[in-house]
């Protein structure tokens, strides 16, 4: 086992990479063992980072590390191995805390225990996935496998490259307009998925199923029919892998609860301000003409009902 990973990893120059990898997993175990504890609020384990009222976010603190990670990393000479593996384990536990969270950069609001909060999960995912192709050396929209040819010349292999990059570009980007997320991503490292992603029928909410699957065509049909039949089971078991790690987020905890009416009472307040401001203008307004024009109104009525003899 030694031997294989000083083979695969060190020897490839992958240990940086590594490095990251690790914290990254490390890290967002903990931090998931560490919000659901405090969720569950148990008396033994710590509380959320405050500042008053102010709730400070671990997004926070991921944001510093992955800043600190970063810098270290450029300000570090070329031959420090160890400084530089110790930068990229800082800039993947930063960038583990900053994914976690990614639900709330994204909707600019606390969202973390609601459905919208499955979004970080997602980002998490996907970036585990796509770092661990890295780490096993598949090489994203590269064309692996070419070697040079002893007649060939430099100009054929990078026309030879370019238009394999370009193929697997486009390819990607009509699996992404066809609503396949995971298999645009994962086709990036591995192109044969683009073409499966490509040829199959587009999910029915997807933009290429709304510009060319007429409502109610063969192909609309086809679509709805997988999606009915086929994704919802995996969406299931993917939300049961996502409850089974990170816990429910249909369920808003009683912090979130006491936020939201808090929130709600402090907007009614405002909504009862601004009717009494409204009100006492419009008062204001009419006592005016009262005090100015009534007595006016008032005293003509009165000579011409009752003349000056």
């Amino acid at each position: 086992m030694v031997e294989l990973f000083h083979e695969r990893i060190v020897s490839t120059g992958r240990l940086p990479l590594f490095g990251f990898f690790t914290a990254f997993i490390v890290t967002f175990v903990f931090t998931r063992v560490n919000v659901r504890l405090i969720r569950a609020n148990v008396r033994w384990w710590f509380r959320n980072v405050t500042a008053g009222d102010l709730h400070i976010h671990h997004v926070v603190f991921g944001v510093v590390l992955m800043l600190a990670g970063g810098v270290a990393s450029i300000a570090i000479p070329d031959g420090h191995v160890r400084f530089d593996l110790a930068a990229c384990m800082l800039f993947g536990a930063g960038s583990a805390l900053v994914l976690d969270e990614f639900a709330l950069i994204l909707h600019l609001s606390d969202v973390y225990w609601t459905e919208k909060g499955r979004a970080s999960l997602d980002a998490v995912f996907v970036a585990i996935a796509v770092t661990g192709l890295l780490l096993i050396g598949v090489r994203p929209l590269g064309f692996e496998g070419a070697a040079p040819d002893p007649g060939g010349t430099f100009a054929t292999l990078a026309e030879l490259y370019v238009a394999s990059l370009a193929v697997n570009l486009l390819l990607a980007i009509v699996t992404l307009l066809k609503g396949k997320i995971w298999t645009g991503l994962i086709g990036l490292f591995v192109p044969a998925l683009l073409i499966v992603g490509t040829i199959r029928v587009a999910r029915p909410g997807s933009p290429w199923a709304r510009w060319r699957y007429a409502r109610g065509s063969r192909k609309h049909r086809r679509a709805v029919h997988r999606e009915q039949k086929i994704r919802r089971p995996l969406i299931r078991g993917k939300i049961w892998v996502q409850e089974f790690i990170a816990g429910r987020h249909d369920l808003i905890p009683p912090e979130l609860l006491q936020r939201r009416t808090a929130a709600e009472r402090a907007h009614r307040r405002r909504l009862n301000r601004v009717r009494r401001r409204s009100e006492a203008r419009a008062r204001r307004r009419y006592g005016y003409h009262v005090q100015r024009r009534t007595p006016v109104r008032y005293r003509r009525s009165r000579n011409r009902r009752n003349p000056d003899p």
